[in-house]
């Protein structure tokens, strides 16, 4: 792979895209490639046929890397799923340094016992986030070191995945001839492409539905603080479609994505839709209002299953910002004014924005991922870390960087 190019890999339920960006020489995001090929191997983010998977890969990659003129070996990958779990988590540690002043050495121990949570063994840390420190009571520190105190606490996000599933990736990606640089949270991906600093300081919620899952996440003073995956998504409206129609899901899919909106003021007239026959059978029509009223109550479910886990973990009450919606099924016409209703908090609806190259081709909810992806790569390859976050794979990313290395970068 070229110096300073990085490739961004989001492997969905219904579709797998990859982004292939680098830096310019002013430090814009230049897009350089865009791939996309049908995913068959996935259910739910998760991958149950890893042959189908893996071709799915091979084909998305080729078709980045033509377009860019460019090899790709290293591909930053985005992990989704129902096994996904995000928590928050306190460490607590006894400054035992000399004239008790805050060193990397205690930065180190209080980020390492934030992760001391039950968590069973067939999952892995994937990232350890701390969103601030807490030195002798004194709240809200963002740098630590150089302080003095006899107590250092931090506040943390930690997410977990499940092992196998993240093997079944690794495989996946591998025998398409790549490596998986790193594996990120896809919501945290797609925020990167979407979100900008100032929603993030002041309190915003992201609501990416893709085909088999909806990644929510709650930044919060520049900081994630909640974060969580429902196994639910495009395929589930898709699905009612195929079964209230009685056509078949491909069709079902075409019919969504041409006509599909979910709210009647959208509907200018009562138009009918001209539905294509299958089996030498002749096509038939049907009324836009049925469309409609299979489509709009499937995504206030949707929507109205984050609202309540949101408020379960109290949640909610911290979007000041309000919400932004993005990923495929966020393209539905009206979907902006149910999550309004259902929030009772201003929304938007989000592509990816901010760079520069092929914007056209992925002015689409459905690339922010993979294009976040990217990003995410270009400032973790410039910086060793990213938005002075600790990403690591598994416990403090393996082999990689020791937690003496990692603190010291954390706070540069």
């Amino acid at each position: 792979m070229e110096y300073g190019v990085t490739a961004g890999l989001d492997i969905g339920t219904t579709k797998v895209c990859v982004v292939i960006s680098q830096k310019d020489v002013y430090g814009d995001i230049l897009v350089l490639g865009v791939g996309v090929a049908p995913s068959y191997g996935l259910r739910k983010g998760v991958i149950v046929n890893i042959d189908s998977t893996t071709e799915s890969i091979a084909k998305a990659v080729e078709a980045a890397e033509i377009m860019a003129g460019v090899d790709v070996d290293e591909l930053y990958t985005g992990i989704t799923g129902g096994h996904i779990k995000g928590q928050n988590s306190r460490g607590v540690i006894a400054v035992s340094s000399r004239n008790r002043e805050v060193t990397y050495r205690e930065v180190d121990r209080v980020i390492e016992a934030a992760q001391a949570i039950n968590y069973p063994t067939d999952k892995e840390i994937i990232h350890v986030i701390p969103w601030e420190f807490i030195v002798d009571e004194q709240d809200g520190v963002k740098d630590p070191v150089g302080m003095s105190g006899v107590r250092l606490e931090v506040d943390a996000h930690i997410v977990t995945g499940g092992a196998t599933a993240l093997q079944n990736i690794t495989k996946s990606v591998n025998r398409a001839g790549f490596n998986v640089e790193d594996f990120v949270l896809s919501s945290l991906a797609s925020a990167e492409a979407v979100l900008s600093e100032d929603e993030k300081e002041v309190g915003v919620i992201l609501i990416d539905i893709g085909g088999g899952t909806t990644d929510t996440i709650l930044f919060v003073n520049g900081s994630i603080q909640y974060s969580s995956v429902f196994p639910v998504g495009g395929k589930y409206v898709t699905k009612d479609i195929s079964v209230g129609l009685k056509i078949p899901d491909n069709i079902a899919e075409k019919v969504k994505l041409e006509h599909g909106f979910c709210s009647k003021e959208y509907m200018k007239s009562e138009d009918d839709i001209e539905i294509p026959g299958v089996g030498g059978r002749g096509s038939k029509v049907v009324p836009q209002m049925t469309l409609c009223n299979i489509i709009e109550p499937r995504v206030e479910e949707i929507l109205d299953l984050v609202y309540r886990d949101l408020v379960r973990k109290n949640a909610l009450e911290l979007a000041s910002g309000g919400i932004v919606l993005t990923g495929g099924t966020a393209s539905l016409l009206g979907i902006e004014e149910i999550a309004e209703r259902i929030f009772n908090l201003p929304v938007r609806m989000a592509l990816p924005d901010n760079v520069i190259g092929l914007r056209d081709k992925i002015a689409s909810p459905i690339y922010s991922t993979a294009l976040g992806l990217s990003i995410y790569g270009l400032r973790e390859d410039s910086t060793g870390v990213f938005e002075s976050q600790q990403n690591k794979r598994g416990i403090f990313r393996r082999m990689k960087s020791s937690l003496s290395e990692f603190a010291k970068e954390f706070f540069a």
